[in-house]
């Protein structure tokens, strides 16, 4: 992996020194710059767990992907650079109490001084920088205010405030796991009708002040607290919108 090409992809040229900071200002670039997205699943292009071909879609060929490629490629450049990192297996919130099944999103958990930090940059709408994994702590972020519980006193669980209720997002153990244990939910996620991946085409990537979604045949732009939709069933707007928003063109 050429780490310079990594980061000229992610548009940081900052100080690589392994600090709580540097991993924020990673984090944050990484999410300003490539966006999450399902398009691979829906154009027929099998989503393998091999870094090689991830790094060559993300970083070369300049697309988005989901956790697994995202969060998989983020924690090897992480180590690259002297991180102290490991991934996890989360299991994202569904409805009610429900949850995803185990290594349904790749996370990564990184330490400093005795201390543990969540990063993710393959979640969609998250934080743009790390949790702190201590229980109970609200923590404000830029893209609003989080907490850290405990779920079944067996999983940490990440919650978003929202209006003073709070809302999950995904439960994870602190264990790391390999790569390679992902692949099962991986090919999951492209296959099974009943993963919300298999259900439309999405692409979106945050802003400084809002974010930028693509599904199917809406274009939805958000900028503080205001919001623009379009929407149209022609095949063509949605390409033009995929190049116009995120510089990408599908080949047929």
């Amino acid at each position: 992996m050429d780490t310079k090409q990594y980061l000229d992809r992610i548009n940081y040229s900052g100080n690589l020194e392994p600090s709580l900071e540097v991993l924020g200002e990673l984090q944050k670039n990484h999410l300003l710059n490539v966006p999450f997205e399902n398009l691979d699943i829906h154009y027929g292009t099998p989503i393998e767990l091999n870094i090689d071909s991830i790094y060559k879609k993300i970083i070369v060929n300049r697309r988005g992907g989901f956790c697994y490629e995202l969060n998989g490629l983020f924690y090897e450049l992480l180590i690259a650079l002297g991180f102290d990192a490991r991934r996890v297996s989360a299991r994202v919130f569904k409805q009610k109490h429900d949850y995803g099944a185990e290594y349904d999103h790749l996370a990564i958990i990184v330490n400093f001084d005795e201390k543990e930090f969540l990063s993710d940059v393959g979640f969609g709408e998250l934080t743009f920088g790390p949790l702190e994994i201590k229980l109970n702590k609200l923590q404000k972020d830029k893209r609003g205010d989080f907490l850290i519980d405990m779920h079944d006193n067996e999983y940490f669980r990440v919650n978003k405030m929202e209006n003073g209720v709070v809302v999950p997002e995904y439960i994870f153990k602190n264990m790391e796991r390999e790569f390679e244990e992902f692949q099962g939910m991986c090919h999951y996620h492209q296959t099974n009708p009943k993963s919300h991946f298999t259900q439309k085409r999405l692409i979106s990537i945050p802003t400084q002040n809002g974010r930028i979604t693509i599904t199917d045949d809406i274009l939805k732009i958000t900028k503080n607290d205001a919001v623009q939709e379009k929407t149209s069933n022609d095949e063509a707007a949605f390409e033009q919108w995929l190049w116009h928003y995120f510089k990408i063109k599908i080949a047929n």
